[in-house]
């Protein structure tokens, strides 16, 4: 009973936080808007409404052209680049 009890605690904190980070919108909010302002129209970066997931997976990957902060400074994992392109994706 006590060790179910501990698994099922470890596994709620663990899906919270895997939530958390897959949270794509807030991600976009506290990583990217700055630049590329609150809805991808474009700021100080370029517009990104109408970009796809890979183009923005892509980018993050790699920095893009420009080497912006998309990378090392930037410091987002797999799973939070994914979710960020994905959010990406749906803004129209």
């Amino acid at each position: 009973m006590k060790r179910s009890m501990i698994v099922l605690a470890a596994l709620a904190m663990m899906m919270s936080a895997a939530a958390f980070a897959q949270d794509g919108s807030a991600l976009f909010k506290a990583k990217c808007a700055m630049c590329h302002g609150a809805a991808g129209e474009g700021k100080m970066g370029p517009a990104l409404k109408g970009k796809s997931a890979a183009d923005v997976s892509g980018v993050l990957a790699t920095g893009g052209k420009t080497k912006a902060p998309h990378t090392k400074a930037f410091n987002a994992t797999p799973e939070e680049q994914k979710a960020i392109a994905d959010f990406v994706a749906t803004l129209k």
